[in-house]
């Protein structure tokens, strides 16, 4: 917005031809998120507290576990809309909103964050302890996949072309599996950062170090000097992505403010579902969907744990681990919380410069 309001004032005022470079766009999108962030919190907080909206402990899950987790009975959770209230605004403000692009990864956000809040909204106000099922949120994605699938094929400057790591010029042509794969992907990413939303600020941590790696490879993708050099597509209207990615890193920090442990608030499935979702659209339309699972290596090790536990108990009746999903495992093994956070994130910080490092190896 500011920029069709702005840059064409360049003639005039010398100082809006900043508005010309993604770069000054996208340090400012993540500078307004983050400030929004700081701003609001508070006030949220003091108001989902005062609507008793809070954190529940279930003791059907795991005694132990809850024990370990008392402490945070009652604090207050949905505090995602403070995140994808932030990004955004910040996109709207900042992003040059002609581009198609943005307004397809705004759209799948929302889509998403309305499952999430959903889902929240019948555990809080509805005392659900379930929130919506399972099978309701699989379809809300999975409505969300066709819909994205259909939209990218019939963008005449997408194509249906998986990009190989590491191999230059080498790429699988998904065909008529466009659309399931564009399903998988945002379910699966969707899906990932919600189990690992378990611990504070474990989830969003990490989401800003994809961010910020997600970023950089929108930028590059979507400059045409940088993805000739670097070998890899170029994709026209990529780079105003990169101000979206921004935002999230602002609003994951400014949230992360609140939700460091202690955490003050939660985010909540409004913020998990969303963020997920958001990460999955944006590595779908930058052509980087294989690189996601590197940059987002600790969301996968945290979904296929589930899927192991799941499958090795009903198949054998034992456990691989002791808990799932895996944060939690490691706090059975007597891990403090905020070590295990700490962890990740660093684990996570080396996965996300090892998937910029990528983009050399060809």
């Amino acid at each position: 917005m500011l920029y069709h309001l702005l840059y064409p004032l360049r003639d005039f005022i010398s100082v809006f031809n900043l508005f010309r470079y993604i770069t000054f766009r996208a340090a400012m999108a993540a500078l307004t998120a983050f400030v929004l962030s700081l701003i609001f919190g508070p006030p949220l907080i003091k108001k989902l507290k005062s609507l008793k909206i809070g954190e529940k402990i279930n003791k059907a899950d795991s005694l132990k576990l809850d024990d370990l987790h008392r402490h945070k009975q009652s604090t207050p959770t949905m505090g995602g809309i403070l995140i994808l209230g932030a990004v955004i605004i910040s996109t709207l403000l900042w992003a040059d909103i002609s581009q198609r692009y943005i307004w397809i990864v705004l759209f799948s956000t929302v889509w998403l964050g309305l499952t999430g809040f959903a889902d929240d909204y019948l555990k809080q106000a509805k005392k659900k302890a379930g929130g919506l099922s399972s099978s309701i949120k699989l379809t809300s994605q999975i409505v969300l996949g066709l819909i994205l699938g259909i939209i990218l094929i019939m963008n005449a400057q997408h194509n249906v072309n998986l990009e190989i790591p590491f191999l230059k010029g080498v790429n699988f042509d998904l065909d008529g599996l466009y659309i399931l794969f564009v399903i998988i992907v945002i379910a699966g990413s969707s899906n990932a950062v919600n189990l690992t939303d378990g611990l504070d600020g474990l989830a969003i941590g990490i989401v800003v170090m994809v961010g910020i790696a997600f970023s950089l490879l929108c930028y590059v993708s979507g400059n045409m000097n940088l993805s000739e050099y670097l070998l890899i597509p170029y994709i026209k209207g990529a780079g105003e992505l990169t101000i979206f990615c921004a935002s999230i890193v602002g609003a994951g920090l400014g949230f992360l403010w609140f939700n460091c442990y202690p955490a003050s608030i939660f985010m909540g499935d409004v913020g998990s579902l969303a963020l997920g979702g958001a990460i999955g659209t944006v590595a779908l339309l930058i052509k980087k969907e294989l690189l996601l699972i590197i940059v987002g290596g600790i969301f996968v090790v945290e979904a296929l744990s589930v899927i192991l536990q799941v499958a090795s108990f009903k198949l054998t009746k034992k456990r691989i681990f002791r808990i799932a999903p895996l944060h939690h495992h490691f706090q059975f093994l007597d891990w403090p919380e905020n070590k295990v956070i700490v962890r990740f994130w660093i684990i996570a910080g080396l996965l996300a410069l090892f998937t910029l490092v990528t983009l050399k190896i060809r």
